[in-house]
């Protein structure tokens, strides 16, 4: 019998998928078999590097090669995914985001030239971090009422610092001012979360939203002053610092996510072994325990493709909060 054209052309589609179908599973089954890099676009000191680290050291472990971070900051963090997005897409690669870098920056950034839904295949979300409001030791105000009517009888005149231009914690600051009537100066910090609460501590700004893991031990220590958090609840170890839901305002309800990101085109079967893996990780009691106690909750995907359908809702909802805000990059 003759095998007219079209069968045969299905014949080697059909080889085709199963030989690469084949690949992929004896590649997942021995991935990985060198370190893996975990590219962080932040500074140490950061929610970013405390999360980071913990979970990288526990994928060494449990994977049986070395994951080790490299820092790699600058521009909200699209210095990072930028490289991110270039490495060879073989799972020796893999991205810590978070929502200013991948859900706010490509509505900031006219001029980026990664796009986070096409470079990259999203492996979970694994956090959710809320933000704490925090003040210069030295300021006077002593809370959030006292902090609001010192600054509407002096608009302008101070400081609000942040872990940079397109940072969740930079619009969490846009909308106090905006609920609140309030005028302040943005400086921010290139560095991330822990670069800018050293500025604050130092007095370059006065007051700052910033990631709960990066100003918590400053917060107990009395290095800063502890406004509000924007948790729907106190954190227990916090108990004197209120929610800005108790203090009446429920648009400050907010948190900063995180994730880990792969290059695009990298195997499925290796996308499903990272997203085995690291969620597995952060369901395990002592994990969960660590992250806790620098005000971390856990908060992992239901698979690779509900991480995606999340950060393209993000970046629908926060490219409206920067455009009805008219954030523009410092």
């Amino acid at each position: 019998m003759k095998i007219t054209y079209p069968i045969r052309n299905n014949f080697i589609r059909l080889f085709f998928i199963l030989i690469t179908g084949l690949v992929g599973s004896c590649l997942a089954q021995d991935y990985p078999t060198r370190p893996i890099k975990m590219v962080m676009p932040f500074a140490p000191g950061g929610a970013g590097d405390f999360i980071g680290r913990i979970l990288s050291a526990k994928m060494s472990e449990v994977l049986g090669q070395q994951v080790f971070i490299e820092n790699k900051p600058g521009l909200g963090g699209n210095v990072g995914l930028t490289l991110g997005a270039k490495s060879p897409p073989d799972g020796y690669t893999i991205v810590y985001a978070n929502i200013g870098a991948v859900a706010i920056n490509p509505a900031l950034y006219t001029n980026l030239n990664i796009n986070p839904l096409k470079d990259f295949t999203p492996i979970t979300i694994i956090a959710d971090v809320p933000s704490a409001f925090v003040g210069n030791a030295d300021f006077p105000p002593k809370n959030v009422p006292e902090l609001i009517t010192y600054l509407r009888a002096n608009p302008n005149k101070f400081n609000f610092a942040s872990p940079g231009g397109g940072s969740a914690n930079r619009l969490e600051s846009e909308i106090f001012m905006q609920i609140t009537g309030t005028k302040m100066v943005h400086v921010p910090y290139k560095g991330g979360g822990g670069q800018a609460a050293i500025g604050l501590i130092g007095g370059d700004a006065q007051v700052m939203f910033n990631t709960l893991p990066s100003v918590k031990q400053f917060i107990l220590s009395g290095k800063v002053k502890g406004y509000a958090v924007t948790s729907a609840t106190r954190q227990l170890d916090l108990p004197n610092v209120p929610t800005f839901l108790e203090l009446g305002f429920p648009d400050l309800v907010t948190g900063s996510w995180q994730g880990i990101l792969v290059p695009s085109n990298t195997p499925i079967p290796i996308v499903n072994k990272l997203f085995t893996t690291i969620t597995q990780i952060l369901e395990m009691p002592d994990i969960k325990e660590r992250l806790a106690g620098g005000g971390v909750n856990v908060m992992v995907s239901k698979s690779p493709e509900s991480a995606r359908q999340f950060i393209q809702s993000e970046i629908q909802r926060w490219g409206k909060v920067v455009k009805d805000s008219g954030t523009t990059p410092d």
